[in-house]
This record gives structure tokens, C-alpha cells and sequence, in this order.
């Protein structure tokens, strides 16, 4: 669940300053990619853990409203349900506190979950919010059955050559591309030096996400950048995860690299026009639309 608070700028340390506006919105990197890719017509299985308080059946309705199978989905009775303490500047950029709860736990039933899921699918799609011995598990089911594996290494944390190995695409935004390589990204020149690190690393492909400037994507075979969408930016919290689902799908129906990553990015681009986080996520004919006037 999502706690958004609005201010004109971030404090300092133990500094007080007065907010303008404060909401909550249903969101989890895992249940914002399930629901954009729902919305871009697939059929998603969510696979997850909630707590026993008020805001679990928030999360859970808001999914299956938006289309989203959950019963992947399981309930802890002793675990709080994950949160996300979001911070908007003046320029609606993002600071994130995330605070895993449910997700933590459940370890083998997740994993169970997760299996059941992976039957028929295409594509898995993996985060670091739920523990990295299941997400490995579930990876190296996926990689068994030949399953097209998309890991978005957010929030950044340990990453080991196992993930590497196992993920067919990596999603990083700057910030996470610049924690896994060790090298800062700031521009479309410095995304390409992290992305040759983290093919070397051993990814098959790397998808930087840059924001305002773009998207920066290379593999063994092709790399290049797509330009950044005009559009008239309110909030940018959802947009890394529509941009992950529509992503998800576009490579799932077959699109080459870089329409696929053209195609996540007009969801990304949409999703910032409008305040909230699953409820900004465009549907599959907006996008479709944006890309339509741009071509």
C-alpha cells in the first residue's frame, strides 16, 4: 500500500516542514506491473503475500478489479501488509521508503504459489520486494519451462551471478543501474558504459530507465535509446512499473526489442499525466494511441 505525502521539498535532518497534500493508493512494484499488464489485455496471475489488516483487501480488490487473478495471492494473519512511504517534491519526482510486511514471509507458499502460476505463462516477472531464495526458485522454474524472465532489480539490494544468469532482461532505472555497476548514470552516454557492464555481467539484456531523458536498452544483437514522450507531467510514481508491464507484454506478443521498449515507455509516459498510482496506469488503447500520433 502506498502512503503519499506531498511537500515542496524534502526536509534535512531533523528538520520539520508542513506538507501541502497527503492520500494512499493501492501499489507494490509487483501488484502495479501485474495491474499494467493486465490493463494492456493479458491474463495476469499475481503472486504475493498481504497481511490481516486494513490494508490488505484494499490491495486485493484493487487488483482484481483491474483484472488481475490473485489467487497467488495469500493472507498472514501475524505480518503487517507491505507499505511504501512515498515523498513528492515540488517537481513530483519520487523519494520511496519501502517497508516489505507480508511479503517477507511465507516463504513456501509463495514458492508453491508461484509454481502453480508459471503453468501456460509466457512471461515471469520478478522484483526485490519478496524474498530472493523464492524469487531464484520461481526464476529457475520459469528458465526450466522456457519462460522469458523480466527482473526489475528495485529496491536495490544484493544481486548475485545467479540472477544474472537466470534473468533474460533486466529493468533497472538510473539510480539501480548505478548501484549495480558502481558507475553513475546520468545521461544517455553513461546508461550505455552501465548497460555494456551489466551484459558483461551476464545479462542477455539491459533496459536502463532514465526518467525524463528516456530509455537507454542493448543486448548481444542490437542496442539503442528511446527518446523521451512530450507529455505534461503530474506525478511520476507509477510510471517504472507501467513501463515494466507494458514491457512485459509487448515481448510476450513478439515485438522486437526496441518496440517493445517504445511500447513500455508511452505507458510510462501516460502513466505520469495523472495523479495516483494503479488507477494512473494507462489501458492498452491509450497507448496505442500515443504511439499512433508519434508515427
Amino acid at each position: 500500500m502506498d502512503l503519499i505525502g506531498v511537500a515542496p521539498r524534502m526536509p534535512n535532518r531533523g528538520e520539520t516542514i508542513v506538507g501541502t497534500e497527503f492520500y494512499t493508493a493501492p501499489g507494490g512494484k509487483g501488484g502495479n506491473q501485474a495491474v499494467a499488464a493486465s490493463k494492456m489485455g493479458a491474463e495476469v496471475r499475481m503472486v504475493g503475500r498481504v497481511g490481516q489488516d486494513v490494508f490488505g483487501p484494499i490491495l486485493l480488490d484493487s487488483m482484481k478489479g483491474a483484472g488481475v487473478g490473485i489467487r497467488g495471492v495469500s493472507i498472514d494473519a501475524d505480518a503487517p501488509t507491505g507499505i511504501a512511504l512515498i515523498f513528492l517534491d515540488s517537481d513530483r519526482q519520487n523519494h520511496i521508503v519501502q517497508v516489505p510486511g507480508a511479503n517477507k514471509t511465507g516463504g513456501e507458499t509463495i514458492v508453491e504459489a508461484a509454481l502453480e502460476a508459471l503453468i501456460d505463462a509466457d512471461v515471469l516477472m520478478l522484483q526485490m520486494e519478496t524474498p530472493l531464495e523464492v524469487s531464484l526458485r520461481a526464476a529457475q522454474a520459469a528458465k526450466d519451462l522456457g519462460i522469458r524472465i523480466i527482473w526489475d532489480p528495485a529496491p536495490p539490494t544484493f544481486f548475485s551471478k545467479e540472477i544474472y544468469d537466470l534473468a533474460d532482461v533486466l529493468t533497472p532505472n538510473q539510480m539501480e543501474a548505478e548501484y549495480l555497476t558502481g558507475l553513475p548514470v546520468s545521461d544517455v552516454g553513461s546508461a550505455q558504459k552501465a548497460g555494456a557492464a551489466l551484459i558483461q555481467a551476464g545479462a542477455s539484456i539491459a533496459i536502463v530507465k532514465l526518467g525524463m531523458l528516456g530509455t537507454y536498452y542493448v543486448s548481444q544483437e542490437a542496442e539503442g535509446h528511446v527518446e523521451p514522450f512530450e507529455v505534461e507531467q503530474i506525478e511520476s510514481v507509477a510510471a517504472g512499473d507501467a513501463f515494466g508491464g507494458a514491457l512485459a507484454v509487448a515481448m510476450a506478443e513478439g515485438m522486437d526489442l526496441e518496440k517493445a521498449v517504445e511500447y513500455g515507455c508511452a505507458a510510462g509516459a501516460l502513466s505520469v499525466t495523472k495523479v495516483g498510482v494503479q488507477d494512473s496506469i494507462p489501458t492498452r488503447g491509450e497507448v496505442e494511441t500515443l504511439l499512433q500520433q508519434i508515427r
